[in-house]
């Protein structure tokens, strides 16, 4: 059987098996099975459980629980409202005021969380109902917490990249590093876009009574600290070499514990809840691993990734080209698929064309990563709508609405570092 009539067939049975409701890492793993017992001689079981073993005994998969067990004790402590009351200081200034707090909360909690719905959800449930308070205008509030809520997997340290690091076996440290830039220019965008918004119809942002001055930022500066600390503990470390991720991943995570019981909101129970919310994450991340490394191994035996970019390199097709294809593939699974699973179910394909049209593997996990954000603000599967639908009781795709300019924004920054590839490629180089 050729291989487009193997792709076909394989792709025939996922979508069957997710058209099932069958959980996404159980159908990879079923997928595998019926792959190596239907189109070779090979012991798929005796593979499968090599697999198991080797993809959750390892250093680097023991950081993934350790960031999420850090977001958790964040989401659910004071050190997270805290950012509003210190934020606010500094903004208010701004065209578009308070509202940059929903993107300057999002950027400082992404860089401590690793997560985009942990992210939205957090800061969204401190800015909203300030921000309604205060007569700032609906749809803005929501668009922009709606974008910025998902630096959650770009500013590091990030799940995705975490994920996105043990398929393809890039640094994970140096993919840490590479996002910070892109990260930056993402919450400056979309900070400029609401000022030129509010500098277009001042009447979106309504002039607060409010008159802060240097003594109350300066008084601020505490508030912000805890996150600040963190931030340098965590990514400091990496990046001078003084702690791998998972080491660095038990400083973040220990460093929670100690400022939540600072700021008295660490007891019994909620330390329990962060617990058994970062051991359900996990397991649900580490299944998906496991059930894709699995495909994945499947997917080489068939040696379909070859055949697949011997055929698109007969097609001559340009790298930018290729890209445009891959972002149009991407944007396309995003409105049926969650991150993780996109990340694992194309990389087994799509990363034998990155690297055979010339592109850096690190630069292409920042890309993903991108084009995730954008699945996380398009229905009917974005993670973050359903969070702030959650918040806001408003309609899925109202919420996705008022979210298109940070869609596009986001778009943008996908051509930018695709034309200036320094972007992402730059911080990594100096390490």
């Amino acid at each position: 059987m050729g291989f487009i009539a193997m792709s076909l067939t394989i792709l025939a049975v996922l979508l069957a098996l997710l058209a099932g409701s069958i959980w996404v890492g159980v159908s990879l793993m079923l997928l595998g099975i019926f792959s190596f017992e239907y189109f070779t001689s090979a012991p798929s079981l005796t593979i499968l459980t090599n697999i198991l073993w080797n993809s959750t005994n390892s250093s680097t998969m023991m950081a993934l629980p350790l960031f999420v067990l850090m977001g958790e004790i964040l989401f659910r402590s004071k050190i997270s409202e805290n950012l509003f009351k210190g934020l606010s200081p500094w903004i208010s200034y701004l065209p578009g005021g308070l509202i940059h707090v929903n993107i300057l909360a999002c950027a400082l909690f992404a860089a401590v969380s690793g997560s985009s719905a942990a992210t939205t959800a957090t800061v969204g449930k401190i800015t909203l109902p300030e921000l309604f308070k205060r007569k700032f205008d609906r749809n803005l509030i929501i668009g922009s917490l709606a974008g910025a809520g998902t630096l959650g997997f770009l500013i590091p340290p990030s799940m995705m990249m975490l994920v996105y690091g043990i398929v393809s076996g890039v640094s994970i440290g140096k993919l840490f590093i590479a996002g910070i830039i892109p990260g930056i220019l993402l919450a400056t965008l979309l900070s400029g876009y609401t000022v030129v918004r509010c500098l277009i119809n001042p009447s979106l942002a309504p002039k607060q009574s409010e008159e802060y001055t240097w003594k109350d930022r300066l008084w601020s500066i505490p508030q912000l600290a805890p996150v600040i600390i963190l931030i340098v503990m965590v990514l400091g470390s990496i990046y001078t070499g003084f702690a791998t991720p998972t080491e660095a991943a038990s400083v973040g995570v220990l460093g929670a514990i100690i400022f939540a019981f600072i700021t008295r909101s660490l007891d019994f129970k909620i330390f329990s809840e962060a617990l058994m919310g970062s051991v359900k994450t996990s397991c649900m991340i580490m299944l998906i691993v496991c059930g894709a490394t699995y495909f994945s191994v499947a997917i080489g035996y068939l040696g379909i990734p070859g055949e697949l970019t011997k055929f698109i390199g007969s097609l001559g097709l340009s790298r930018y080209v290729l890209i445009i294809i891959l972002s149009v593939m991407y944007m396309f699974l995003g409105f049926l698929l969650d991150g993780f699973s996109m990340i694992v179910m194309s990389l087994p394909l799509a990363l034998p064309l990155i690297l055979a049209a010339g592109f850096d593997p690190l630069w292409f996990g920042i890309y993903l990563i991108i084009m995730i954000e954008l699945a996380q603000i398009t229905p009917p599967v974005g993670f973050n709508l359903f969070v702030i639908n959650g918040l806001v009781d408003e309609d899925i795709f109202k919420i996705a609405k008022n979210a298109l300019p940070a869609f596009f924004i986001i778009l943008l920054v996908v051509v930018l570092i695709t034309l200036f590839p320094q972007i992402v490629l730059f911080l990594p180089g100096l390490m």
